[in-house]
């Protein structure tokens, strides 16, 4: 099968049995999807949305989480990795929005990673989920996905697999192309003990058919 092929057929795969995808984040607003998704780092959508209902309650917009302190603000998202971290960056994140932008998530993807705990991956996640544009997040699942299925080819870093997926899925798909990848990659191409016999993806991946396909046809 060909790259384009492949493309092709995972493509047109999720488009019919996938048709709606969206982020699992809980969230009523751009400032407070920015914020979920700073916290989501190497945590569970699941987690996150267990902590940000009373954080939102009592931040509901940048001015007052910019004023809070350090010791205010980490009791609500002490359960989360890197708790003491996110919570310099929530505040720091908050202070740049007031000051620089108004109160408005900016909509480009320079701009989002000047914020404090905003990466690529986060910021690709705003301007696709919030704004509609061409954007892919990569998160481990899209990274881990993307190369089983054969869909990139000798990417070692988030920006490659990136650049890969964005050069062979059409613009238009992009924003609901990240979660098709990283819904399949939660769910079915889970990191250890892949669901390939569950996969529809069987006939286009690669993985299955170099490491796993003997293990299924037993």
């Amino acid at each position: 099968m060909t790259k384009k092929e492949r493309y092709k057929f995972v493509i047109e795969w999720f488009q019919k049995n996938m048709p709606v995808a969206e982020t699992e984040l809980h969230y009523g607003n751009p400032y407070e999807l920015l914020v979920a998704v700073i916290l989501s780092a190497q945590c569970t959508d699941k987690r996150i949305n267990m902590v940000t209902p009373p954080l939102f309650e009592r931040y509901p917009e940048p001015q007052l989480l910019a004023e809070a302190t350090f010791e205010e603000v980490e009791p609500f998202i002490r359960s989360v990795t890197f708790a003491n971290n996110k919570t310099k960056h929530l505040i720091g994140m908050a202070k740049m929005l007031v000051e620089k932008y108004n109160c408005i998530v900016p909509d480009t993807i320079e701009e989002l990673v000047e914020l404090p705990g905003v990466g690529r991956k986060t910021a690709n996640v705003i301007i696709s989920v919030v704004y509609g544009k061409p954007g892919m997040a990569v998160d481990t699942h899209v990274f881990r996905v993307s190369e089983r299925i054969g869909l990139t080819k000798d990417a070692t870093t988030p920006l490659q697999t990136e650049q890969q997926l964005v050069a062979n899925i059409p613009s238009e798909l992009l924003p609901i192309a990240h979660h098709w990848l990283i819904l399949h990659g939660r769910y079915i191409c889970v990191a250890r003990s892949p669901k390939c016999n569950e996969c529809g993806l069987r006939p286009a991946c690669k993985f299955y058919y170099t490491d796993m396909r003997h293990i299924f046809e037993q």
